[in-house]
């Protein structure tokens, strides 16, 4: 196992490009022939693969990331910026000669909510022919990132994705997905997720999207009904019920992102645990668990990417063979710092500046989950 990768981070990957606007009215942006002065523009990559990608990097772990950008000036932006980090981390990052990149101009004048204008770019045909499966067959874990965001692994009920994770899994991999949240108005928004998930899900090992996600695919009128603040709607009960419908699919952990409310998990068998040969975890110790872990408190300062930091602590922890509770403490830990920076990476620590904040005994959330 000495030479194999930890992680393969693979999915939606773009270019964010966020003009500073916070002094800019709503009503000079829709003058007509009007020039407003900004300031600098920040440019970050973004997406799973920028963001779980570089979160594991900056905890230590020996990651990779595998997407497609375009032949164009936007795609030379995001490898270098990757390569800048690590020249490693854009080796599997194929540009794709005549096809556009994906990116994102976010606009956010005073007083106003955000808005965004984007490209999907090459994340549009991202598909199975994608892969490098020799690359994956060289690492311990997996993961995809943000389906939602990935047209063609929705198609035809999720046909490239289960493709994707069964391949993931022939050639040996402990794989791991994320989702993001589907646009309503979107083809994406009215797919079958059920039918996807049930699918996909057979050949998922980890599976911890974020609470809101999973209830707009699969429990859409709670999803309705709740929104925005589903949260505060849900106890132990509700989510080992959820749980329960994603575990009978196959994964061995499943678990939601519970933002301020922190991360809850839920396992299968131990024995299920044995097939997980890459990853040398304790099968009893995690078999047949469930657990909530409250997050810990911190001074938001944005909350960008933050799901995907904490995936990241948490996989992290899977490579450093933690218990589930330890898991559960890196991941809520590791998502904390992340929203102590107003963009998607700059607040993770590493590995063991996180382990020392912990230790120093830094203090838990008050909010609780009902039933723990």
């Amino acid at each position: 196992m000495a030479d194999l990768f930890d992680v393969v981070v693979s999915g939606h990957l773009c270019l964010d490009l966020i003009p500073g606007m916070g002094h800019v009215s709503l009503k000079e942006m829709s003058t007509p022939g009007r020039l407003v002065e900004t300031e600098p523009i920040h440019v970050s990559t973004g997406g799973a693969v920028s963001n779980t990608g570089l979160a594991l990097h900056r905890l230590g772990v020996n990651v990779r990331l595998l997407a497609t950008v375009g032949g164009d000036l936007i795609g030379q932006l995001i490898l270098n910026y990757l390569s800048n980090r690590d020249s490693q981390l854009a080796e599997f990052v194929t540009p794709l000669a005549g096809e556009a990149s994906s990116s994102t101009v976010v606009l956010s004048p005073e007083q106003a909510d955000r808005t965004f204008l984007h490209c999907t770019g090459t994340n549009r045909t991202f598909g199975s022919d994608n892969v490098d499966f020799d690359l994956v067959a060289r690492t311990r874990i997996f993961h995809l990132g943000y389906p939602p965001l990935l047209p063609r692994l929705v198609e035809n009920q999720g046909e490239q994705l289960s493709a994707i994770f069964r391949q993931a899994k022939t050639v040996g991999a402990v794989t791991s997905l994320d989702t993001a949240m589907p646009d309503p108005n979107a083809a994406v928004g009215r797919a079958d997720w059920q039918a996807i998930l049930g699918a996909t899900l057979p050949y998922v090992d980890v599976f911890i999207p974020s609470l809101e996600e999973i209830l707009f695919m699969l429990r859409r009128t709670d999803f309705d009904r709740w929104s925005p603040d589903a949260a505060d709607h849900v106890d132990r009960a509700y989510l080992s019920a959820l749980a329960d419908e994603l575990l009978a699919h196959g994964p061995a952990i499943v678990g939601f992102k519970l933002g301020e409310m922190g991360m809850y998990v839920k396992t299968a068998p131990a024995n299920r645990f044995e097939a997980l040969t890459r990853l040398r975890l304790d099968a009893a110790a995690w078999g047949a668990v469930e657990l909530w872990s409250p997050a810990f408190q911190v001074d938001v300062v944005g909350t960008t990417g933050a799901g995907d930091s904490a995936y990241a602590g948490f996989l992290t922890a899977l490579i450093h063979e933690l218990p589930p509770q330890d898991a559960l403490r890196w991941a809520c830990a590791v998502g904390a710092c992340n929203v102590e920076a107003a963009d998607s990476n700059s607040g993770v620590r590493s590995w063991e500046a996180t382990g020392r904040r912990m230790e120093a005994g830094w203090l838990s959330s008050p909010v609780t989950l009902p039933g723990f």
